[in-house]
């Protein structure tokens, strides 16, 4: 009976944590005052030389922004923009953007 109550209470906090974490999805992180001068909260950008980066995967927007942090990944902006972001930042920034459901119009 005692691990009986041990798994229902292990199960009951994975459901409180991952509300939790699905909760701070809604609410932009600081980090995206900067990103969101050119790519928009929605990630949309906001000109059409800026790359559209509301959607994409988790993983993709994580490892980009770690490979602009370490040079792995030049841009004369993002080079210098995420060299000073934690990895704290770039995991809050890459749920964030990471959460957004893209959606597009084609032209008729």
């Amino acid at each position: 009976m005692t691990s009986f109550h041990g798994l229902a209470f292990a199960a009951a906090f994975g459901l409180c944590a991952a509300a939790a974490h699905a909760q701070d999805a809604g609410t932009p992180p600081p980090a995206t005052q900067t990103c969101r001068v050119c790519h928009g909260v929605d990630g949309a950008g906001t000109n059409p030389m800026i790359p559209n980066i509301g959607g994409q995967s988790v993983e993709y927007l994580s490892k980009q922004l770690q490979d602009f942090r370490a040079g792995r990944r030049e841009d004369p902006q993002m080079s210098i923009i995420a060299r000073d972001l934690s990895d704290d930042d770039i995991k809050a920034l890459a749920a964030w953007y990471g959460s957004i459901t893209a959606t597009y119009t084609l032209p008729e």
